[in-house]
Protein backbone atom coordinates (compact mmCIF):
# COMPACT_ATOMS: atom_id res chain seq x y z
CA UNK A 1 0.00 0.00 0.00
CA UNK A 2 1.00 3.67 -0.96
CA UNK A 3 -0.08 6.30 1.45
CA UNK A 4 0.66 9.92 1.45
CA UNK A 5 1.09 11.40 4.52
CA UNK A 6 0.26 15.32 5.25
CA UNK A 7 1.21 17.16 8.22
CA UNK A 8 0.01 20.36 9.16
CA UNK A 9 -0.87 20.56 12.86
CA UNK A 10 1.26 23.77 13.41
CA UNK A 11 4.31 25.54 11.93
CA UNK A 12 5.89 22.94 9.47
CA UNK A 13 4.20 21.65 6.16
CA UNK A 14 5.51 18.21 5.78
CA UNK A 15 4.64 15.29 2.88
CA UNK A 16 5.66 11.77 2.33
CA UNK A 17 5.19 8.59 0.77
CA UNK A 18 5.37 5.25 1.94
CA UNK A 19 5.18 2.26 0.38
CA UNK A 20 4.21 -0.63 3.21
CA UNK A 21 6.63 -3.25 1.14
CA UNK A 22 9.44 -0.43 -0.15
CA UNK A 23 9.89 1.42 3.50
CA UNK A 24 9.55 5.40 2.46
CA UNK A 25 9.82 6.61 -0.99
CA UNK A 26 9.80 10.16 -0.64
CA UNK A 27 9.80 13.40 1.97
CA UNK A 28 9.51 17.25 1.85
CA UNK A 29 9.29 19.73 4.10
CA UNK A 30 8.73 23.37 4.94
CA UNK A 31 9.31 25.05 7.93
CA UNK A 32 7.62 28.59 9.08
CA UNK A 33 10.50 29.06 11.40
CA UNK A 34 12.23 31.84 9.66
CA UNK A 35 8.88 33.84 9.21
CA UNK A 36 7.21 32.99 13.03
CA UNK A 37 10.89 34.46 14.22
CA UNK A 38 9.97 37.85 14.17
CA UNK A 39 7.04 37.41 16.67
CA UNK A 40 8.62 35.32 18.63
CA UNK A 41 5.94 32.72 18.57
CA UNK A 42 4.04 30.85 15.94
CA UNK A 43 0.95 33.06 14.78
CA UNK A 44 -1.77 30.62 13.75
CA UNK A 45 -3.30 32.91 10.72
CA UNK A 46 0.44 33.48 9.13
CA UNK A 47 0.54 29.31 9.91
CA UNK A 48 -2.39 28.56 8.14
CA UNK A 49 -2.39 30.47 5.58
CA UNK A 50 1.56 29.24 5.29
CA UNK A 51 0.29 25.89 4.92
CA UNK A 52 -2.08 26.69 1.62
CA UNK A 53 1.11 28.21 -0.22
CA UNK A 54 3.46 24.92 0.62
CA UNK A 55 1.27 22.02 0.12
CA UNK A 56 0.40 21.57 -3.16
CA UNK A 57 3.76 22.35 -4.80
CA UNK A 58 5.54 20.20 -1.68
CA UNK A 59 2.88 17.28 -2.63
CA UNK A 60 3.95 17.82 -6.23
CA UNK A 61 7.66 17.45 -5.22
CA UNK A 62 7.05 14.35 -3.24
CA UNK A 63 5.64 12.43 -5.98
CA UNK A 64 8.21 13.86 -8.13
CA UNK A 65 11.06 12.05 -6.17
CA UNK A 66 8.95 9.23 -5.53
CA UNK A 67 8.60 9.09 -9.27
CA UNK A 68 5.21 8.28 -8.74
CA UNK A 69 2.16 9.40 -10.52
CA UNK A 70 -0.81 10.46 -7.73
CA UNK A 71 -2.83 8.08 -9.68
CA UNK A 72 -0.56 5.21 -8.12
CA UNK A 73 -1.58 6.62 -4.58
CA UNK A 74 -3.91 4.12 -2.55
CA UNK A 75 -4.63 6.01 0.12
CA UNK A 76 -3.65 9.54 2.29
CA UNK A 77 -3.43 10.18 5.54
CA UNK A 78 -3.24 13.40 7.36
CA UNK A 79 -3.03 14.98 10.38
CA UNK A 80 -6.27 15.33 11.77
CA UNK A 81 -5.04 16.54 15.57
CA UNK A 82 -4.01 17.82 18.10
CA UNK A 83 -2.83 21.28 16.76
CA UNK A 84 -3.84 24.73 15.69
CA UNK A 85 -7.13 23.82 14.01
CA UNK A 86 -6.50 26.30 11.47
CA UNK A 87 -3.17 24.71 10.20
CA UNK A 88 -5.15 21.29 11.04
CA UNK A 89 -7.97 22.18 8.85
CA UNK A 90 -5.80 23.03 5.76
CA UNK A 91 -4.30 19.38 5.36
CA UNK A 92 -7.54 18.19 6.08
CA UNK A 93 -9.57 19.78 3.28
CA UNK A 94 -6.68 18.86 0.71
CA UNK A 95 -6.11 15.23 1.76
CA UNK A 96 -9.80 15.13 1.25
CA UNK A 97 -10.51 16.84 -1.86
CA UNK A 98 -7.46 14.73 -3.02
CA UNK A 99 -8.56 11.66 -2.01
CA UNK A 100 -12.32 11.99 -3.64
CA UNK A 101 -11.36 13.25 -6.47
CA UNK A 102 -8.41 9.81 -6.79
CA UNK A 103 -11.27 7.87 -5.67
CA UNK A 104 -9.13 6.19 -2.68
CA UNK A 105 -9.24 6.75 1.47
CA UNK A 106 -8.49 9.24 3.58
CA UNK A 107 -7.70 8.76 7.22
CA UNK A 108 -7.05 11.22 9.97
CA UNK A 109 -4.23 10.26 12.03
CA UNK A 110 -3.63 11.59 15.54
CA UNK A 111 -0.30 13.89 15.49
CA UNK A 112 1.36 12.19 18.42
CA UNK A 113 0.79 8.65 17.15
CA UNK A 114 2.70 9.76 14.48
CA UNK A 115 5.27 10.77 16.42
CA UNK A 116 5.61 7.95 18.92
CA UNK A 117 5.71 5.66 16.06
CA UNK A 118 8.40 7.53 14.07
CA UNK A 119 10.96 5.70 15.52
CA UNK A 120 9.37 2.32 13.83
CA UNK A 121 11.06 3.92 10.38
CA UNK A 122 14.45 3.09 11.37
CA UNK A 123 16.70 0.38 10.58
CA UNK A 124 16.06 -1.11 13.95
CA UNK A 125 13.12 -0.68 15.24
CA UNK A 126 11.68 -1.37 18.70
CA UNK A 127 9.69 -4.11 18.68
CA UNK A 128 6.00 -3.97 21.39
CA UNK A 129 5.53 -3.54 24.17
CA UNK A 130 7.70 -0.34 25.47
CA UNK A 131 7.55 2.73 27.40
CA UNK A 132 7.69 6.19 25.70
CA UNK A 133 8.71 9.44 26.68
CA UNK A 134 6.92 11.80 24.15
CA UNK A 135 8.04 15.41 24.72
CA UNK A 136 7.66 18.36 22.13
CA UNK A 137 6.28 21.79 22.57
CA UNK A 138 2.84 20.74 23.26
CA UNK A 139 3.40 17.10 25.02
CA UNK A 140 5.85 16.25 27.65
CA UNK A 141 4.25 12.41 28.46
CA UNK A 142 5.16 8.79 29.48
CA UNK A 143 3.09 6.24 27.82
CA UNK A 144 3.39 2.57 28.43
CA UNK A 145 2.63 1.22 24.42
CA UNK A 146 1.56 -2.66 23.94
CA UNK A 147 0.81 -1.17 20.41
CA UNK A 148 -0.38 0.80 18.01
CA UNK A 149 -3.77 2.19 19.78
CA UNK A 150 -2.62 0.16 22.93
CA UNK A 151 -1.96 3.10 25.08
CA UNK A 152 -2.11 3.64 29.23
CA UNK A 153 -0.67 7.21 29.84
CA UNK A 154 1.60 6.59 32.85
CA UNK A 155 2.55 10.56 33.43
CA UNK A 156 1.89 13.73 32.01
CA UNK A 157 2.98 17.46 32.30
CA UNK A 158 1.06 19.31 34.76
CA UNK A 159 1.62 22.78 33.20
CA UNK A 160 4.08 23.73 30.09
CA UNK A 161 5.69 20.87 28.04
CA UNK A 162 9.56 20.25 28.49
CA UNK A 163 9.56 21.62 24.41
CA UNK A 164 7.56 25.04 25.85
CA UNK A 165 9.68 25.52 28.61
CA UNK A 166 12.53 25.19 26.55
CA UNK A 167 11.54 28.53 24.14
CA UNK A 168 10.22 30.21 26.87
CA UNK A 169 13.98 30.21 28.62
CA UNK A 170 15.30 30.89 25.74
CA UNK A 171 13.08 34.25 24.93
CA UNK A 172 14.13 35.03 28.78
CA UNK A 173 17.63 34.65 27.61
CA UNK A 174 17.10 37.15 24.36
CA UNK A 175 18.10 34.09 22.42
CA UNK A 176 16.29 33.70 18.92
CA UNK A 177 12.67 31.39 18.46
CA UNK A 178 12.71 28.94 18.48
CA UNK A 179 14.84 29.06 21.76
CA UNK A 180 15.09 24.72 22.12
CA UNK A 181 17.68 24.48 19.97
CA UNK A 182 19.42 27.49 20.51
CA UNK A 183 19.77 27.17 24.56
CA UNK A 184 20.97 23.58 23.75
CA UNK A 185 23.65 25.61 21.39
CA UNK A 186 24.45 27.98 23.87
CA UNK A 187 24.49 25.30 26.87
CA UNK A 188 27.72 23.89 25.30
CA UNK A 189 29.82 27.10 26.16
CA UNK A 190 28.42 27.19 29.87
CA UNK A 191 29.73 26.18 33.07
CA UNK A 192 27.59 23.52 34.78
CA UNK A 193 29.02 24.11 38.02
CA UNK A 194 27.86 27.85 38.24
CA UNK A 195 24.38 27.02 38.88
CA UNK A 196 22.05 24.06 40.57
CA UNK A 197 18.79 24.94 38.82
CA UNK A 198 15.74 22.43 40.54
CA UNK A 199 14.41 19.14 39.16
CA UNK A 200 10.84 19.74 39.96
CA UNK A 201 8.47 16.55 40.96
CA UNK A 202 12.00 14.08 41.46
CA UNK A 203 11.10 14.14 45.55
CA UNK A 204 7.76 12.93 45.10
CA UNK A 205 6.87 9.33 43.94
CA UNK A 206 4.73 9.56 40.07
CA UNK A 207 5.71 10.03 36.79
CA UNK A 208 4.09 13.43 36.24
CA UNK A 209 5.69 16.37 34.98
CA UNK A 210 5.95 20.25 36.08
CA UNK A 211 7.94 23.19 34.21
CA UNK A 212 6.73 26.05 35.29
CA UNK A 213 8.43 26.61 38.37
CA UNK A 214 11.74 25.90 36.58
CA UNK A 215 10.67 28.39 34.26
CA UNK A 216 10.26 30.99 37.23
CA UNK A 217 13.35 30.15 38.53
CA UNK A 218 15.42 30.86 35.39
CA UNK A 219 13.80 34.23 34.82
CA UNK A 220 14.47 34.92 38.41
CA UNK A 221 18.17 33.81 38.16
CA UNK A 222 18.40 35.67 34.56
CA UNK A 223 16.97 39.10 36.59
CA UNK A 224 19.67 38.75 39.18
CA UNK A 225 21.99 39.13 36.69
CA UNK A 226 21.11 41.95 34.52
CA UNK A 227 23.14 45.36 34.23
CA UNK A 228 21.83 48.78 34.94
CA UNK A 229 20.36 48.31 31.10
CA UNK A 230 19.08 45.15 31.55
CA UNK A 231 21.53 43.01 29.23
CA UNK A 232 23.05 39.66 30.56
CA UNK A 233 26.72 39.35 30.17
CA UNK A 234 27.14 36.18 27.33
CA UNK A 235 28.85 33.76 29.55
CA UNK A 236 26.14 34.17 31.99
CA UNK A 237 23.15 33.22 29.58
CA UNK A 238 25.48 30.41 28.70
CA UNK A 239 25.47 29.73 32.44
CA UNK A 240 22.18 29.74 32.54
CA UNK A 241 21.61 27.50 29.65
CA UNK A 242 22.96 25.15 30.79
CA UNK A 243 21.75 24.77 34.35
CA UNK A 244 18.43 24.84 32.56
CA UNK A 245 18.96 22.07 30.07
CA UNK A 246 20.51 19.98 32.81
CA UNK A 247 17.48 20.50 34.97
CA UNK A 248 15.00 19.34 32.29
CA UNK A 249 16.74 16.64 31.02
CA UNK A 250 17.99 14.94 34.84
CA UNK A 251 14.46 16.15 35.42
CA UNK A 252 13.28 13.44 32.07
CA UNK A 253 15.82 11.18 33.36
CA UNK A 254 14.91 10.39 36.46
CA UNK A 255 11.23 9.49 35.22
CA UNK A 256 12.07 7.52 32.50
CA UNK A 257 13.80 5.21 34.58
CA UNK A 258 10.88 4.89 36.99
CA UNK A 259 8.67 3.97 34.23
CA UNK A 260 10.94 1.29 33.37
CA UNK A 261 11.45 0.09 37.03
CA UNK A 262 7.02 0.52 37.65
CA UNK A 263 6.38 -1.51 34.00
CA UNK A 264 9.49 -3.86 34.09
CA UNK A 265 9.83 -3.53 30.48
CA UNK A 266 13.59 -2.87 28.82
CA UNK A 267 12.74 -0.95 26.14
CA UNK A 268 12.71 2.86 25.63
CA UNK A 269 11.39 5.17 23.13
CA UNK A 270 11.56 8.93 23.16
CA UNK A 271 9.84 10.93 19.94
CA UNK A 272 8.87 14.93 19.70
CA UNK A 273 10.76 17.62 18.73
CA UNK A 274 13.17 17.24 21.66
CA UNK A 275 14.12 13.85 21.43
CA UNK A 276 16.76 15.22 19.04
CA UNK A 277 18.50 16.88 22.14
CA UNK A 278 21.81 15.53 21.91
CA UNK A 279 21.94 15.56 25.97
CA UNK A 280 19.08 14.35 26.26
CA UNK A 281 19.94 11.19 24.37
CA UNK A 282 23.05 11.04 26.30
CA UNK A 283 21.63 11.15 29.78
CA UNK A 284 19.05 8.26 28.59
CA UNK A 285 21.89 6.01 27.62
CA UNK A 286 23.04 6.02 30.74
CA UNK A 287 19.60 5.63 32.32
CA UNK A 288 18.99 2.36 30.04
CA UNK A 289 22.44 0.92 30.48
CA UNK A 290 22.13 0.59 33.89
CA UNK A 291 18.05 -0.53 33.55
CA UNK A 292 19.42 -3.25 31.16
CA UNK A 293 17.66 -1.50 28.52
CA UNK A 294 17.72 -0.16 25.31
CA UNK A 295 17.04 3.42 23.77
CA UNK A 296 15.12 3.83 20.64
CA UNK A 297 14.91 7.33 18.87
CA UNK A 298 14.14 8.63 15.21
CA UNK A 299 16.81 10.53 13.19
CA UNK A 300 17.38 14.28 13.71
CA UNK A 301 14.74 14.87 10.91
CA UNK A 302 12.08 13.17 11.50
CA UNK A 303 12.22 14.09 15.44
CA UNK A 304 10.33 17.17 14.13
CA UNK A 305 6.81 17.56 12.62
CA UNK A 306 7.00 15.74 9.34
CA UNK A 307 5.15 13.70 7.27
CA UNK A 308 6.88 10.56 7.04
CA UNK A 309 5.24 9.89 10.57
CA UNK A 310 1.93 10.46 9.47
CA UNK A 311 2.44 8.22 6.54
CA UNK A 312 3.54 5.91 8.73
CA UNK A 313 0.93 5.68 11.37
CA UNK A 314 -1.88 6.02 8.54
CA UNK A 315 -0.49 3.05 6.74
CA UNK A 316 -0.89 0.57 9.96
CA UNK A 317 -3.87 1.77 10.37
CA UNK A 318 -5.45 1.58 6.62
CA UNK A 319 -3.80 -1.80 6.61
CA UNK A 320 -6.09 -2.69 9.31
CA UNK A 321 -9.43 -1.65 7.52
CA UNK A 322 -9.33 1.46 9.81
CA UNK A 323 -11.07 4.24 7.43
CA UNK A 324 -13.12 7.70 7.67
CA UNK A 325 -16.08 8.76 6.00
CA UNK A 326 -15.94 12.19 3.90
CA UNK A 327 -16.67 14.68 6.77
CA UNK A 328 -13.62 16.62 7.09
CA UNK A 329 -13.26 16.79 10.91
CA UNK A 330 -10.04 18.18 12.93
CA UNK A 331 -9.39 18.01 17.26
CA UNK A 332 -7.34 20.54 18.50
CA UNK A 333 -7.51 18.45 21.74
CA UNK A 334 -7.27 14.74 21.28
CA UNK A 335 -6.21 12.51 24.13
CA UNK A 336 -3.98 9.77 22.76
CA UNK A 337 -5.58 7.05 25.02
CA UNK A 338 -8.91 7.51 22.86
CA UNK A 339 -7.66 5.89 19.75
CA UNK A 340 -9.19 2.65 18.69
CA UNK A 341 -6.59 -0.34 19.15
CA UNK A 342 -5.24 -2.22 15.97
Amino acid sequence: MRVLGIETSCDETGVAIYDSEQGLLGDALYSQIAMHAEYGGVVPELASRDHVRKLLPLVRETLAQARMDKSELDAIAYTAGPGLIGALIVGASTARAMALGLGIPALGVHHMEGHLLAPMLEDTPPAFPFVALLVSGGHTQLVRVDGIGRYELLGESLDDAAGEAFDKAGKMLGLDYPGGPEIAKLARHGDATRFRFPRPMTDRPGLDFSFSGLKTFTLNTANKLRDADGQLDPQSKADIAVAFEEAVVDTLAIKCKRALQQTGLHQLVIAGGVSANTRLREKLDEVVRRQRATLFYARPRFCTDNGAMIAFAGCQRLLAGQSNDLKISVFPRWPMDTLPPL
